[in-house]
């Protein structure tokens, strides 16, 4: 996994509700961001700039983060990311601190390689899960999974507990889809043209 390297700023969190919506309202209008740390000894809150989350949000790669808070380094994860409904302007970021030692789920995209028995015969693969819930020390954490498809056949799925990654837990339902190769109306009347 790749390491993004972000830069924040420590802020202080108001005693009221209404002075602490005053203050994120002003470090929204300011191009920050209001973001906090959860995972140490204690929670953190901080500030990052728009332009700085740029390249960790809107990608489909997955980061582990180096934050500099106010020079205080941390290795993080994106644990959430809340958006304006409207605007898709970013509202808030929450990090989660990771270790060595301690597993962490992400959330780990997927790829699919090779060509299906299934579409040389007619048939059309599709991908129904983008994403699959992936549990291990952050450092182990690869940024896509490759699933080879060659075996897979005409009407064929592959599901989520058909699946071994060497040091991963995949923490989805057992019984989920990851990809099938679904008759196409071509194949159906292929096969229907055979059976005659």
């Amino acid at each position: 996994m790749k390491t993004f390297q972000l830069e924040g700023k420590g802020r202080e969190v108001a005693a009221t509700s209404a002075d602490q919506k005053r203050a994120l309202k002003a470090m929204r209008k300011n191009q920050e961001i209001p973001a906090v740390l959860y995972g140490g000894e204690k929670v953190t809150h901080f500030t990052v700039t728009v332009d700085s989350v740029r390249k960790l949000v809107y990608t489909p790669e997955i980061f582990a983060v180096e934050l500099n808070i106010d020079g205080t380094k941390t290795m993080a994860i994106v644990k959430d990311i809340q958006f304006q409904a409207v605007t898709d302007a970013i509202m808030h970021i929450d990090f989660m601190e990771v270790s060595d030692s301690k597993p962490v789920t992400m959330e780990v995209p997927v790829v699919l390689e090779g060509h299906a028995e299934g579409v040389k015969a007619g048939g059309k693969l599709t991908l129904r899960m983008r994403k699959l819930k992936v549990k291990a020390i952050y450092t182990q954490i690869p940024e896509k999974l490759t699933i080879n498809v060659d075996h897979l056949g005409l009407g064929k799925s592959m599901q989520v507990g058909a699946l071994h990654f060497e040091g991963l837990e995949l923490t989805n339902a057992k019984n989920a889809v990851v990809c099938a190769v679904q008759l196409t109306r071509a194949a159906r009347g292929a096969q229907a043209t055979a059976g005659k």
